[in-house]
């Protein structure tokens, strides 16, 4: 455990593309380090999609040192639309986000990372949405110095870390026999499940992107996740995850052919069903493929590592059918006074975005008109810009 000071420890601004990219190692520990850290806050899963979703020149990551070790991070980015803010990366396909804080000394690397994501508050408000509940981010509001506001974000559903059996104890008996009945049933079809070797991660996630398309063919389907980049990021993210213990891919074979494949996020304390894909002919042999990928997921849950199974965002029926309890995301807004407005609006929505733009008009041409006042006293020359160049 670190016995650092608040004086030992440094935070630092990383803009530089490459510079984080090389931050895999010293991130992966400051990552196990963290408690309360999900799977979407793995370095393999922030910079693959900095990769496939980011843009060049936006990159605005608080890194916060002991010596040379990395014991606090915020993965943040600037966006301009629809007003200027500091947001977490991830984007929207990032069902959680968060700092990071190594637990061996966290209130060392708290009180560093507060002030250098306050400085960086200087420029525009920062707006964490998306937080679970026991988030770093939720300390570094309750210390935050400056205007402050929290408002409700998504919710999700999520079972206790318990096996199967367990689970089924939950539900009323005749709904919990009948899950038992579809269970044997895919036992006496022949479905085999397997977790995917690291060597095969890739083939797996092409194969699961496969399915999941076949499965919405027709159907209302998150169009994000038909998209080139959404494929490339997670053919990309998967395999480091999963050797490190952060992701687990698990393939479902019916008569030797690959018919279904889930893709399960894991952290120190959560698992969560992220995306999978099954092909329309098991459903046409009325296999329960909800109730397939549930067991596979909790094979993760239980034992030595206990993790909540969280089902993420989404409110779809099938997910009540297990009785989950619902958590509620919220959305951290810090800003600084100069900042505040922004915040504000983005806190009003449509109506507070209008009134914050025609607010920073108004400033832009009350500078534009000292501007003009100035060169106009000056007499409109240039001839004293060379006596001040250096104010």
């Amino acid at each position: 455990m670190s016995t650092a000071t608040e004086t030992d420890l440094h935070a630092e601004l990383c803009v530089d593309e490459s510079e984080f990219e090389a931050l895999a190692e010293p991130w992966g520990r400051l990552h196990r380090a963290c408690p309360a850290a999900t799977p979407f806050q793995s370095h393999a899963w922030l910079s693959s999609w900095w990769r496939s979703y980011g843009r060049p020149g936006r990159l605005r990551v608080v890194l916060v040192r002991d010596g040379d070790r990395l014991v606090a991070a915020a993965p943040l980015m600037r966006v301009s639309r629809p007003l200027p803010a500091l947001k977490p990366l991830g984007g929207a396909i990032s069902d959680f986000t968060d700092v990071l804080l190594d637990g061996g000394c966290r209130e060392a690397g708290l009180e560093a990372l507060l002030g250098g994501l306050y400085a960086l508050a200087g420029t525009a408000p920062i707006d964490f949405g998306e937080v679970r509940p026991g988030a770093c981010v939720e300390s570094l509001y309750a210390r935050w110095p400056g205007p402050r506001r929290t408002l409700a974000d998504s919710e999700c559903l999520e079972l206790p870390a318990l096996p199967m059996e367990e689970l089924l104890k939950r539900l009323p008996t005749p709904r919990a026999q009948r899950t038992r009945a579809k269970m044997r049933k895919l036992s006496a079809m022949g479905v085999e499940s397997r977790v995917v070797p690291v060597e095969e991660v890739e083939s797996s996630v092409r194969t699961l992107l496969r399915l999941h398309q076949l499965q919405w063919q027709g159907r209302k389907v998150t169009t994000e996740h038909l998209q080139p980049r959404f494929h490339e990021h997670l053919l990309r993210s998967m395999r480091p995850m999963v050797a490190a213990g952060e992701a687990v891919v698990t393939e479902f074979r019916l008569d030797g052919e690959v018919m279904a494949a889930d893709l399960t996020l894991l952290s120190g304390t959560l698992a969560g069903g992220y995306l999978y894909g099954a092909h329309p002919q098991l459903r046409e042999r009325k296999v329960d493929v909800a109730t397939m990928l549930l067991d596979a997921c909790t094979r993760h849950t239980g034992g030595e590592h206990r993790r909540a199974l969280s089902l993420l965002r989404g409110n779809e029926p099938y997910k009540h059918h297990w009785r989950p309890e619902p958590v509620a995301n919220r959305r951290f807004l810090l800003a600084r006074r100069r900042t505040a407005p922004l915040a504000c609006a983005a806190a009003w929505g449509a109506e507070g975005r209008r009134w914050a733009k025609e607010r920073l008009r108004e400033r832009d041409e009350r500078r534009a008109a000292g501007r003009d006042g100035g060169r106009a006293k000056d007499g409109g020359g240039g001839g004293r810009r060379g006596g001040g160049a250096s104010s």
